[in-house]
């Protein structure tokens, strides 16, 4: 009961409509539907990564890999995945994923995002994600569709949410349920950021994840994430769980 009230305090934290707020770090933008000139800066989640930022502007360009890994219970392998993110278009962005355990690939992995525009004086931004994978053992293939929402409270406090539907955990590709991935964000100062992460899956693939995490520049265009949290899949207890994701812009 503890962990559903927390989930839901923090989605609902996402509505909340912040008046007098400015957003950060404005960046111009030529997307269709914008109602400002900016939109604004909001982190990444770590683990349910995106598309590269909503509202991306044509010729961005990003490599980066997450490596995730339980330290208890039967199965610690290491998950990780490189991916190449690339925006054809303003507020258009597409990327290629090859995961892995340990070292044998297990899919291919497609996504596509777009942004509808912003709203609320440049401080909210929404858009929409698809994800493919097919899985190489069996040759099926799952998909998600998500529904996102960016907003900017101030100059410190962000929230990004997901919503859809599909099957993206890697824990099966059978059955189809709720996705709910809700981030809350503090930026700590220019270049870091402490994030919360939920991630709540339902279905045949019913699934928790809870990831507090530290996001850090280490150059201008190099970044690292950090996270230590706790899973359960479908069957079993919580887990402790540990990710790393490193990033390279161009």
């Amino acid at each position: 009961m503890p962990i559903r009230a927390l989930f839901c305090a923090s989605v609902v934290l996402s509505a909340v409509v912040a008046t007098g707020a400015d957003a950060q770090s404005a960046i111009p933008t030529s997307i269709p539907g914008a109602t400002s000139a900016a939109i604004p800066a909001i982190p990444e989640p770590m683990i349910f990564d995106m598309v590269r930022p909503l509202g991306a502007r044509r010729g961005e360009l990003e490599v980066n890999a997450l490596a995730q890994v339980n330290i208890s219970g039967p199965g610690r392998h290491v998950e990780w995945a490189p991916e190449v993110e690339y925006a054809v278009a303003d507020g258009f962005a597409l990327e290629i994923e090859l995961p892995f355990t340990n070292s044998r690939p297990t899919d291919y992995k497609i996504g596509l995002q777009g942004t509808f525009g912003t709203f609320r004086g440049g401080r909210s931004i929404h858009g929409v994600q698809y994800l493919g994978l097919h899985n190489r053992r069996d040759g099926g293939w799952s998909s998600s569709l998500l529904y996102l929402l960016g907003n900017r409270f101030g100059e410190r406090l962000s929230t990004m949410t997901m919503v859809g539907a599909g099957d993206v955990t890697l824990k099966s590709t059978k059955g189809t349920g709720l996705i709910v991935n809700h981030t809350t964000f503090w930026d700590v100062d220019p270049d870091t950021v402490l994030g919360f992460e939920v991630n709540r899956q339902t279905g045949a693939s019913r699934y928790w994840l809870l990831m507090p995490q530290l996001h850090h520049a280490i150059g201008q265009k190099v970044s690292a994430q950090i996270g230590a949290g706790t899973e359960r899949s479908a069957t079993g207890p919580f887990r402790p769980r540990v990710g790393l994701r490193v990033i390279r812009e161009f």
